[in-house]
């Protein structure tokens, strides 16, 4: 069974490795069976079937009957996932408890006089963190500027958006004209005030007249979204 090299990235990158994502293809494809069949229509040596087939269903992607010899069944793709997703949300979660148990003293500790007042964020992921870092402190006012590019992070800075004002925050947000109606739509039905603009020549948002954070366009050439963040009142 072929699949696009785009979805052979995907499965990697969820960790499975080469040998494991053949043989889940030919579990698809030839249906359940016996291990010394699964390597020869996977061309995966008999030496290493076992192992790999063991690694699969650790992973969640095949299922075992026990008979004997064993007969092997794949996954729905749909519960492989899932099951991954559990296993990663319940070691990511365990890891965050550890994280934040030993270093919140000690980052505590740091004297905020040896921050600086002003970073540069690049990178679309650190700058959504840096927003949604800035949005979870913001308590009495909040003005936002979406410019166009800005269309993949709207259903973040939706929700952030009606949980500030189920918070009382005041809120006053302007889009470029073609933000979707539906984001200026939902905003406007949660009473927040929107103005539309045709054309805008940057972003940002400053919150509480003491944080702000400047979208900037990456250079010609480079791929890398770029932002900066500040708590440099004279600049908010």
């Amino acid at each position: 069974m072929s699949i696009s090299d785009t979805t052979k990235n995907a499965l990697e990158e969820l960790g499975l490795t080469k040998y494991e994502i053949k043989v889940y293809l030919t579990l698809i494809e030839f249906g359940p069976t016996v291990a010394a069949n699964i390597s020869d229509n996977s061309n995966v040596p008999y030496s290493k079937i076992y192992d790999v087939l063991g690694n699969l269903e650790k992973k969640g992607w095949v299922e075992v009957e026990h008979t004997r010899p064993s007969k092997f069944f794949p996954k729905s793709p749909k519960s492989a996932l899932d099951t991954m997703r559990m296993k990663v949300d319940r070691e990511r979660t365990k890891n965050e408890k550890r994280v934040l148990l030993d270093l919140s003293d000690s980052y505590g500790s740091v004297s905020s006089s040896e921050r600086p007042e002003i970073w540069i964020v690049r990178g679309e992921y650190n700058i959504l963190n840096k927003v949604e870092e800035t949005l979870q402190t913001c308590e009495k006012e909040l003005m936002v500027a979406l410019p166009a590019g800005i269309t993949e992070s709207l259903d973040l800075f939706s929700a952030k958006l009606i949980e500030l004002r189920d918070k009382k925050v005041e809120i006053t947000l302007m889009t470029q004209s073609d933000i979707t109606d539906k984001f200026r739509k939902l905003c406007i039905g949660a009473g927040i005030r929107v103005g539309v603009r045709e054309a805008m020549f940057g972003g940002g948002l400053i919150s509480d007249s003491k944080q702000v954070i400047i979208f900037l366009s990456p250079e010609a050439g480079e791929g890398s979204s770029l932002a900066i963040w500040a708590d440099h009142v004279g600049l908010a």
